[in-house]
C-alpha cells in the first residue's frame, strides 16, 4: 500500500494502515522529522488510546492500554548502541507479547525483530508531503 498525505490528514491515514491489518509488531522507518512518532500518536488513538502519547526516545519504550489485557508498545530504539542493551531491557517479552509493537529505528536492532512484522516507511516529499509505504 502506498500513501501520499499531508499532516493534517495523519488520522485518516493510521485509519487506512490499520483497514490493512498490518501485523502487530510494526516497523518505522524514515528519515529523523518525517513524522514517525505522529504517526504511531494516531494510531494509537485509532486503537483505544485516551491517554496522551509521546516519544520514548528517553525509557526507550513506552506503553499504553488499549482494553483489559491489552497494549500498545511504542519502541524508540535511536540510542541504542547494541541488541545487548535492547536485550537488556526485555525487549525480546514485548515483541512476542501479542501486543502491538510500535518500533521506530528498528534498523539498530535488525536480529532481534520477529520474522512477523510489517514495516512502514515514510519519507518527505518536496512538496512538504508525505510518502508512505506498508509492506
Amino acid at each position: 500500500m502506498e500513501i501520499i498525505f499531508s499532516l493534517e490528514e495523519i488520522n485518516a491515514v493510521a485509519q487506512k494502515i490499520l483497514s490493512e491489518n498490518p501485523k502487530k509488531v510494526l516497523l518505522f522507518k524514515g528519515n529523523m522529522g518525517v513524522g514517525k512518532t505522529t504517526l504511531i500518536k494516531s494510531l494509537a488513538k485509532n486503537l483505544g488510546v485516551n491517554d496522551a502519547t509521546s516519544s520514548p526516545t528517553f525509557s526507550l519504550v513506552n506503553q499504553y492500554q488499549i482494553t483489559d489485557n491489552q497494549y500498545i508498545y511504542h519502541f524508540d530504539v535511536y540510542r541504542l548502541k547494541n541488541e545487548t542493551e535492547a536485550l537488556d531491557m526485555g525487549i525480546e517479552e514485548y515483541l512476542y507479547s501479542g501486543n502491538w509493537c510500535f518500533i521506530e529505528w528498528p534498523e539498530n536492532i535488525p536480529s532481534l525483530i520477529p520474522e512477523e512484522h510489517s514495516t512502514i516507511n515514510i519519507e518527505i516529499l518536496q512538496d512538504g508531503k508525505r510518502k508512505l509505504i506498508l509492506q
